[in-house]
């Protein structure tokens, strides 16, 4: 099976430096680790404990449906009149 995943650096002190979350949106599943590479490793553990645990109580696996991720620039003056 193939799932989406989507890396976003973690804000500096929350973690150490070069950490990375990584979202899996249709488990609705996150999880971090070192760098981009650590966190696709940490991401990849958990979908395989999550099906197994979702297996081993008879429950439904959720397919992972067509995957897109894109970005939108916002004018950094727009925050102003917030």
């Amino acid at each position: 099976m193939t799932y989406g995943i989507v890396f976003e650096k973690i804000a500096a002190g929350e973690l150490p430096p070069g950490y990375y979350y990584a979202h899996i949106p249709v488990l609705g599943l996150t999880t971090h680790g070192s760098g981009v590479e650590g966190a696709r490793a940490a991401a990849r553990d958990l979908i395989q404990l999550w099906l197994e645990e979702k297996r081993a109580n008879g429950e439904p696996i959720a397919a992972s449906p067509e995957f897109f991720f894109s970005t939108v620039d916002v004018p950094s003056d727009a925050l102003q009149g917030a």
